[in-house]
Order: C-alpha cells, then structure tokens, then sequence
C-alpha cells in the first residue's frame, strides 16, 4: 500500500501551533506538569523521612544534597508548584459552582493570580523559613 492509502481524510485538531498562546492555556498545561512535580517531590520527602528514620547518617546523605544549592533550587520549584496546584485547584472548584466565572477576561485574571499566587507566597514562605531556621 502507497502511503496515500493511510492518509486520513478528517481535518486535524486545533493543537499548540494553532492556537494563540493566552494565560489559561499556560496554567492548564503548568497544572498538569505541577501535578507530576508534586508527584516527584512527594518521592523526595518520603526519601527524607525514610532517612530520618534510618538514623544519623542516612539524614546526614540527604540533608547535604538538601542544602546544596541545586538542591535547595528545586525544594523551592517544589513549593511553587505545590502552592500554584492548590490554587489553581480551588479555582477549578470555584469553576463547578454557580458562578463559573468562565469568561475569558475573569479566566484570565485568575491564571495570572495562580501563578503570582504560586511564586510569591512561595518566596514569602522560603523567606520566613530561611530567616527563622
């Protein structure tokens, strides 16, 4: 069969080089690799508190790649996307109520105010515990 046979003759679907990039289409897609990040995160606190309960020298190991700075860079990624889902969460439980919300001027804003909502408690948060402990 010539490769012609097989072309399907339906039109594609809109996908990513279609469509205009806009604020929502940023946060369904960031809410969806937040989701994952939280995953992977929640692997390294359990590999934190499997260390400490492991004893001193196993907590040792992973509070020195903790406290690298490669480290510490993406404990802070963790707590953005942390805070980003739950707010973008909420928003989607805000979205199955009564007043939607769906126009896309209001949809917009609330995108915006996830991701401002995700980096700056985020930053206030690693504030307050860098400047406490």
């Amino acid at each position: 069969m010539s490769g012609s046979e097989w072309t399907d003759p339906r039109p594609m679907s809109p996908h990513l080089q279609v469509w205009k990039w806009h604020w929502t289409m940023a946060s369904s897609i960031f809410h969806r690799v937040s989701g994952v990040g939280n995953y992977l995160g929640a692997l390294l606190v359990s590999a934190w508190l499997i260390a400490l309960a492991s004893g001193a020298e196993a907590y040792g190991t992973v509070e020195a790649v903790m406290l690298h700075p490669v480290g510490q860079i993406l404990l802070f990624f963790w707590l953005v996307s942390v805070l980003f889902h739950l707010a973008n969460g909420l928003r989607h439980l805000i979205w199955d109520g009564p007043k939607a919300g769906f126009d896309p001027k209001a949809a917009s804003m609330w995108s915006i105010v996830n991701f401002a909502f995700g980096i700056v408690a985020a930053a206030i948060i690693w504030s307050l515990a860098t400047n406490l402990f």
